[in-house]
């Protein structure tokens, strides 16, 4: 069955970061073969870029089985499902003046490169996040954000809003087969700023309905375990899965928080039986460099006990709106 996108890439991508994007491919096609997960990590604008028309595939499809993002990117996924229609495009964004910018800002446009959200949608997601939040309050539930915004995307009276397909929503595709997305740093996001103001106005204690960064990556870990097939709570066992693939986009804190997980559960639990990642990919456009995490490359990470010599590693040095969505392609077989 001919596969043009495969056909083309196999054909043309060939040498410098064009044959690194298809042996990257190659590498994560391999790593699921041989029945190991993957984990994505999704900095920069993602979601307002709408990688979702291919990553929310990737996750129904099996290829996807956690995501660790930026705030801005959990949100921004369900902005796009909501109000897509009323994204103000901005051709001439490299030659905005800052009376330009003020202009924007004085209509609740807020921009992300290239495209304006507007804001109508960020109180349309906090109302409904507010009840949620009264809530949990009067129960003593605790949630992490992506089960906050699981639950929005579970009210009846949603989809009536949609101005997305919701097939392009990841996070729907997310929530649909029961995956974490973990959100280091929730508090530097939109509606990040929105709880903790709510939390500020009312009382100290409303904090507590909100499931810790640390928790977090006690929940990663232990979901890590259990990806390679060993007990969760670091009982010794063998890994009986070939492990966890790193896909990672960008770098910043969704690249380190949870490739961390493995160094603090061989370094400080002791729990030595961990495998190291079993792939590794990054698509960066940050300068090659040593000391900052977004440029580094991977065999630095060799260093601190996040890869290991043998790890597949590959590096693909453009744009991720570009790359990603090959990459996808690849996999799926397209």
């Amino acid at each position: 069955m001919p596969t043009p996108i495969r056909d083309f890439l196999a054909h043309h991508f060939l040498h410098y970061n064009a044959r690194e994007l298809v042996a990257a491919a190659k590498g994560y096609e391999a790593h699921l073969a041989a029945g190991g997960k993957m984990m994505v990590t999704l900095a920069g604008a993602m979601s307002t870029a709408q990688l979702g028309k291919s990553l929310a595939r990737m996750i129904r499809e099996d290829k996807v089985h956690g995501i660790t993002c930026t705030g801005a990117n959990l949100e921004e996924d369900v902005f796009t499902l909501l109000s897509v229609n009323e994204y103000e495009p901005i051709p001439n964004w490299r030659a905005l003046s800052a009376e330009d910018e003020q202009a924007l800002y004085d209509r609740g446009m807020n921009r992300v490169t290239d495209t304006c959200i507007p804001e109508d949608v960020m109180r349309h997601v906090e109302h409904r996040l507010r009840g949620i939040w009264e809530r949990t309050l009067k129960s003593d539930e605790r949630f992490f954000p992506f089960e906050f915004f699981y639950e929005v995307l579970d009210q009846p009276d949603l989809a009536q809003h949609y101005q997305a397909d919701p097939r392009d929503s990841w996070l729907l595709a997310a929530k649909e087969k029961n995956i974490p997305v973990y959100t280091p740093g929730w508090e530097d996001s939109t509606i990040g700023n929105i709880f903790t103001a709510w939390a500020m106005k009312a009382d100290v204690y409303n904090h507590w309905c909100l499931r810790t960064g640390t928790e977090q990556l006690a929940h990663l870990a232990r979901w890590y375990r259990e990806a390679n097939g060993l007990p969760r709570d670091g009982k010794p066992g063998e890994a009986t899965k070939p492990g966890v693939g790193f896909f990672q986009i960008g770098g910043g804190i969704a690249g380190d928080f949870p490739i961390c997980a493995v160094p603090m559960m061989i370094q400080d639990l002791k729990w030595e039986d961990t495998p190291y990642w079993g792939y590794f990919c990054q698509i960066s456009d940050a300068t090659t460099s040593y000391g900052g995490y977004s440029g580094a490359v991977p065999n630095e990470k060799i260093t601190w006990g996040k890869l290991e010599v043998n790890t597949p590693k590959f590096m693909i040095q453009s744009d991720a709106t570009i790359v990603a969505p090959l990459i996808f392609a690849w996999v799926l077989g397209d």
